[in-house]
Formats: C-alpha cells, sequence, structure tokens
C-alpha cells in the first residue's frame, strides 16, 4: 500500500513522451485470440491493466515473449480454454472483450462480469448481448458469469442497431464478427479513436473491417487470421491529462508522441479557457500564462468532449475565473471526486449530470482518495495546483491507466512521490520508493 504525496504550486516546464493508448492496448491484447500466429505489438504502455490482460491470456495458455519494454510477441495458437481466470477477470473492465474474442474463434466463453472502476452506478452490458444475440449465440448472465454459445455452425452476419452508441459494445461485436460467416453490420456505433486502432490492428492480420470510424461498420466474415506486426496509438487521455495539468499550474509543455487530430476535442476546449496550444506533426506545445478563463462543457460521444477527460477539465475550472458548467453527457453520477475538491475549497454543486463550478484564487492541499482511475489523475492535477501538501490515497487505480506518471511529472518540475506505507503498528516509518 502506498500513496502518492505532492508539494503543489509548481509551474511544469519540459517535455512529455505520450505512451501507447489504455483503451487501444485493453482490446488488442484480447483481439490477438483471434489471430494464428505470433503478433508482434509495438507501443504497448506499461500499466496494470495491461499486465493484467496479459496475465490472463497466460493463464489461458498464450505464449507471450517481452521483446523490449513497450513490445511484446503474442502467441494464442495454444490456447485451448474457452474459461479465464475468474478473479482475475474481476479486476478488469476491459475483460468483457474475452467475450467476443473466445465466442468468435472457438464459438464459446465463460467469463466473469468485469470489474474495474465504478464511478457511476452499473456499466450494463446488455449491447453487447444484444449483438451475440443477433448473430445466433445464447448468451446467460448468471451468478456473476457471462456464458456464451455460438449455434451449431458459428455464428452468423447479421444487421444490428446499438440502442446507444457503446465503446465496449462496439469492439467487441467487432471482434465476434471477424469469423462470421457472411457480413455484419453495426449501426450506430462509436467512432473513438482507438476503436479504429483496433479495426486497423485486425484488418493489419487479415480482416475485412469496413467503416470503423463512422456510423456504420461492416464486418465481412473470413476464414483465419495470421501473425504480423502492429503499432498501438498513441494515448489521447493521458495526453489531454498532461494539458490540463500544465493548464492548471501554468508552464510550458511539449507534449509528444500524439495525433493532434485525436486531441481537437480537448484542445479547443482548453484554448477557449485561454490556454496557447501550437501543433506539430506529432507532438503539441501547451503554455499557459496568464488566469484562466471559465466555459462550459458537455462530455459526448467522440468526435466531442471526452467524458474520461470531464474530471481533469472539471479540476482546472475550479480556479478559472468566473462560474462554469460541466454537463455529463455519457455516464450518469460521475462526479464522486467532486467532495474531494471540495476539500481542498473548490467551490463546486453538483445536481445530477451537472456540475456548476464558480473559480476560487486558490486550492489547498489535503489528504484526498482516488475513487477511479480518472478521478484519480484529477487528483493529481489539483494537487499540482494547489499550495501547500496533497497526501493521495487509492493510487493503484491511477497506475491503470497512467504509465510512470511519477517520473514524468517529477521531469517536467513537479514536486511529487510516492510512499509505502508500512504495518499498522509502525505506521510512522514511510519509506521512499518513488
Amino acid at each position: 500500500m502506498y500513496k502518492y504525496i505532492i508539494k503543489g504550486g509548481k509551474p511544469l516546464y519540459g517535455e512529455v513522451e505520450i505512451s501507447g493508448a489504455k483503451n487501444a492496448a485493453v482490446a488488442i491484447i484480447p483481439a490477438a485470440l483471434l489471430v494464428d500466429g505470433v503478433c508482434r505489438i509495438e507501443n504497448i504502455p506499461q500499466i496494470s491493466d495491461v499486465t493484467m490482460l496479459l496475465n490472463i491470456l497466460k493463464r489461458m495458455g498464450a505464449s507471450i515473449r517481452t521483446v523490449d519494454r513497450h513490445t511484446m510477441d503474442i502467441d494464442c495458437s495454444g490456447v485451448t480454454s474457452t474459461n479465464a481466470d475468474f478473479d482475475m477477470m474481476r479486476r478488469i473492465r476491459a475483460s468483457y472483450y474475452l467475450i467476443g474474442a473466445l465466442l468468435g474463434r472457438f464459438g464459446s466463453a465463460t467469463v466473469a462480469m468485469p470489474g474495474g472502476c465504478n464511478f457511476g452506478g452499473v456499466r450494463p452490458i446488455d449491447q453487447h448481448v444484444k449483438g451475440f444475440e443477433a448473430m445466433g449465440a445464447t448468451v446467460d448472465v448468471r451468478n456473476g458469469l457471462v456464458v456464451a454459445k455460438a449455434p451449431e455452425g458459428g455464428l452468423r452476419g447479421s444487421e444490428i442497431y446499438l440502442d446507444v452508441v457503446s465503446v465496449g459494445a462496439t469492439i467487441n461485436l467487432m471482434l465476434a464478427a471477424v469469423f462470421a460467416q457472411g457480413t455484419t453490420v453495426i449501426e450506430n456505433v462509436a467512432k473513438e479513436p482507438h476503436i479504429v486502432d483496433v479495426a486497423n490492428f485486425l484488418n493489419s492480420m487479415g480482416a475485412d473491417i469496413r467503416g470503423a470510424g463512422t456510423n456504420v461498420i461492416k464486418v465481412r466474415g473470413v476464414k483465419r487470421l495470421q501473425g504480423g506486426f502492429y503499432s498501438i496509438i498513441p494515448d489521447q487521455i493521458e495526453a489531454g491529462t498532461y494539458m490540463a495539468a500544465v493548464a492548471g499550474t501554468g508552464g510550458r509543455l511539449l507534449i509528444k508522441n500524439v495525433i493532434p487530430k485525436h486531441m481537437n476535442c480537448i484542445s479547443g476546449k482548453l484554448e477557449e479557457m485561454g490556454v496557447t496550444i501550437e501543433e506539430g506533426e506529432d507532438c503539441l506545445l501547451v503554455k499557459r500564462d496568464r488566469p484562466l478563463r471559465r466555459t462550459n462543457v458537455k462530455t459526448q460521444p467522440y468526435p466531442g468532449f471526452p467524458t474520461d477527460m470531464q474530471p481533469q477539465l472539471s479540476t482546472i475550472l475550479c480556479l478559472a475565473q468566473g462560474t462554469s458548467i460541466v454537463t455529463e453527457g455519457v455516464w450518469e453520477n460521475r462526479y464522486k471526486y467532486v467532495d474531494e475538491l471540495l476539500k481542498m475549497g473548490a467551490n463546486v454543486r453538483v445536481d445530477g449530470r451537472i456540475a456548476i463550478i464558480e473559480g476560487v484564487e486558490q486550492l489547498t492541499g489535503a489528504p484526498l482518495k482516488a475513487y477511479d482511475l480518472r478521478a484519480g489523475a484529477a487528483m493529481v492535477i489539483a494537487g499540482l495546483c494547489a499550495s501547500g501538501v496533497t497526501e493521495i490515497e487509492g493510487v493503484e487505480y491511477i497506475e491503470r491507466g497512467y504509465e510512470e506518471i511519477i517520473e514524468k511529472l517529477r521531469r517536467v518540475g513537479a514536486d511529487i512521490e510516492a510512499v509505502d506505507i508500512r504495518e499498522p503498528d509502525d505506521e510512522k516509518d514511510i519509506e521512499r520508493i518513488g
């Protein structure tokens, strides 16, 4: 058990290298189950969610070889089990992608209901189930397990309309449809960059998927995928988090290894707040040397402002001049973190999906707790902006999605460290580990 300690009030200067996209990696790794041969996957982020998924595949019989720190050779040819480790599955949300991959390859899957962050009540998988059933599968959800079985002869291509735009369902149905007989047409799909990345990965291995990034995806079933090479895109949300950090603290950061087009929805909102952003071919120079201005924002599916950036933006709006209104248009009750900001002197009122934020002169360091991945990142930003010392517990959530966050922040001038908290009988003895 350990926590982060931040001495805030320091502007950030320097360069930050963005890692591979978490949301792409946690779908591409399960997708490797569909490939007959070795997939060499580059730009894999070193985060706990990825480690968990790799361990799940190993338990199922996959061969995984580390080429270098961010490159893995994954060979799932030897996988014979359609049952994934129950305890490990419960600890990660993206484990549900194993349902689509196993159902597509073996015609059956027995998978624990996914875990991960619980920031807004139940996050259902009803759209996933609807799509599997449209392809002919029977799906039974009972005792914390999802048991899916394809009909004799395998899944069949079908026309599927998603009742709500769902990233998870879009990807899962693509996975299941890769080997389905005929053509599967999925309408009202999500269009996030990592969905396009998963489709590109599968196509590079021999799949026939068209329309990723638009409202309609068509998957023509193929007989086999073969091994190959693929590099995961940069992480849009990690980049946005560092952009928000420098917007809050002030300073100047060169954010490297990004796809600027993916960042437009975030860059535009920060520029409204008075942040200067200069775009390069694969980088963004972010500067803030004037007071932040208020703005209003509503989270929406891509290309709208991402829900995964809402806590980070709301945090820096606490320091903007005037009154800002944030509307959460994707998830219900994603404001658990607001109580933590109130401890620091923020002025925020929440009414359902709406947060009304009155800017204050400064935040003051306080003991905080991270309740989910993106709220945890917001707590780090709050600590960087605040005067005094901020201590953050629950940092295991943060490390689900941010590679080397302490090292990256230290290199640009932040005063942040991780401390190991020893047993209760020795609480005063703290060992520095970060």
